[in-house]
């Protein structure tokens, strides 16, 4: 199952705040403009994210959102099961209340969906919001760098 166009949002929310550290408090509407995501579900977005102890707010003039945690310790991974649930490449694999396939005990594909989820959370768990600032900073650099061509 592809990760939700919202948890795409959460990820690049934590981004920018990630990227803007220092700043102080962002305001949803910086983080919405510089991300391309829909102010009115950002804000929604936020909440769940402070919910979830990824974020923290500040009310006021100077107010916005920070990171509650620094960068090196939120994954992808971790993102991704707070906002969309387990990690499964297909929906019938997940573990869900009142969904049981009736392949479930003999599916020739269960092994393959499980080997799948787990590379998966292999790749977003390894990768943390420090991890996508640095990849950042590379991709910034290999475009600074001027190209001679004859």
């Amino acid at each position: 199952m592809p990760v939700t166009q919202k948890c795409q949002y959460a990820l690049r929310a934590l981004f920018e705040l990630a990227r803007r550290k220092g700043d102080g408090p962002i305001p949803a509407g910086g983080i919405a403009e510089r991300q391309a995501i829909p102010k009115r579900f950002l804000e929604v977005i936020l909440h769940q994210l402070r919910q979830g102890g990824f974020v923290d707010a500040q009310r006021g003039k100077e107010g916005g959102f920070y990171l509650a945690r620094p960068a090196e310790t939120v994954t992808v991974g971790e993102v991704i099961r707070f906002m969309d649930g387990p990690i499964s490449p297909v929906d019938c694999h997940r573990e869900r209340p009142g969904h049981d396939c009736p392949l479930r005990g003999g599916c020739v594909f269960r092994e393959m969906w499980e080997e799948a989820r787990a590379a998966l959370e292999k790749v977003y768990d390894a990768r943390t919001l420090r991890d996508l600032l640095e990849e950042d900073r590379r991709r910034e650099d290999m475009a600074a760098v001027p190209a001679y061509v004859i």
